[in-house]
């Protein structure tokens, strides 16, 4: 996805940065990774709090294999589908994804 739309669809929280990252894109709200953007599709940031709202909403957890071929689940979920069409919904999931990344800043 090109950066202009990146922006677009990020309008409703505020500004982001872009980043190239692992052969995607990293997106980043206030200097907090929110999103990625791997293979042309966005990904938000979710967490134990934040992944169920998710999940409930059709939404898929980003994984990959691991050693001895073993999926490795990673915190960023796909963009439920009824949001890529209402630009109100989708800002309520990127300020979700917001919400997660301040809660992993103030964990560490």
């Amino acid at each position: 996805m090109d950066n202009a739309a990146i922006e677009e669809m990020f309008e409703g929280l505020g500004p982001v940065s872009i980043r190239r990252m692992f052969g995607g894109k990293g997106i980043y709200h206030q200097g907090l990774i929110i999103a990625l953007d791997l293979r042309d599709e966005i990904l938000l940031k979710a967490d134990e709090t934040s992944a169920p709202a998710f999940r409930a909403a059709g939404a898929v957890q980003w994984s990959y294999e691991g050693k001895k071929g073993k999926p490795v689940l990673m915190p960023y979920w796909s963009i439920p589908n009824a949001a890529l069409d209402d630009p109100d919904e989708l800002r309520d999931w990127v300020r979700m994804a917001f919400e997660a990344a301040l809660r992993a800043n103030r964990d560490t």
